[in-house]
């Protein structure tokens, strides 16, 4: 609720329904598993809540979204039924069906510990602008899944060939979540500010799953304008 630039953006409307509504909409529609919303305020829970959607209010002093899910997940299923995790932000109202499906793809592999998803970088300035996050994968042929080497806000890797844009969705299995969570922040991902990078400091295995176009997230008014006409569509 607390977004600089776009203060209460949960809640913000689209058609007359908050942003967290929308962003149910899509993870039913992907139709891969229970969906539910860890809030960091009351005002989201009860937003989910009006959505027909099951709620869990976690203490907002969490240092990431991830640590929000874990302690969500011990909430929701302290039994451990399901065994796989995918987080998904609240605010991407527009993200595809589709999309959201193929976060689950790396995770056929029985050694892979978190799947997420990388999309192509469509020219020169985005390889440079700090704030996409570049995924350093190879895709062989027509394979849709590679195993993700290095994360950077520099345009990586060097050389001529495709660079892939993360996209920060993840699908965790539930040992590699908790895992996860208990390491201390890690040197690179101090250094870099990106969280993904403790995983591949510690030895875990994240694999992409390669999807055309990434979504966009909801951060500024004009993003929140995009959305609704999108989604007027």
């Amino acid at each position: 609720m607390a977004a600089t630039r776009l203060p209460g953006k949960p809640l913000a409307d689209i058609l007359g329904r908050p942003m967290i509504a929308h962003v149910l909409d899509r993870a039913r529609e992907a139709g891969i598993g229970p969906v539910a919303v860890a809030a960091g305020e009351p005002e989201i829970a009860d937003a989910a809540r009006a959505a027909g959607a099951e709620a869990v209010l976690v203490a907002d002093d969490v240092p990431s979204g991830t640590d929000r899910v874990q302690r969500a997940m011990a909430a929701l299923d302290p039994d451990g039924r399901y065994d796989v995790v995918v987080n998904l932000q609240g605010d991407f109202p527009t993200i595809a069906p589709e999309t959201l499906r193929a976060v689950l793809d790396p995770l056929a592999d029985p050694t892979v510990d978190i799947g997420t998803l990388v999309c192509p970088i469509a020219d020169e300035e985005e390889a440079n602008t700090s704030s996409f996050v570049k995924c350093a994968c190879a895709f062989e042929g027509e394979a849709r899944v590679a195993p993700a080497l290095y994360f950077s806000r520099l345009p990586i890797p060097w050389g001529d060939g495709p660079r892939w844009h993360h996209i920060g969705v993840y699908a965790y299995r539930r040992a590699a979540l908790d895992r996860f969570v208990a390491l201390p922040a890690s040197p690179l991902e101090l250094r870099e500010k990106l969280e993904q990078l403790r995983a591949l400091e510690a030895g875990m295995r994240i694999a992409a799953a390669r999807v055309d176009h990434g979504p966009f997230g909801v951060d500024t008014p004009h993003d929140l304008e995009r959305a609704r006409a999108l989604l007027t569509r």
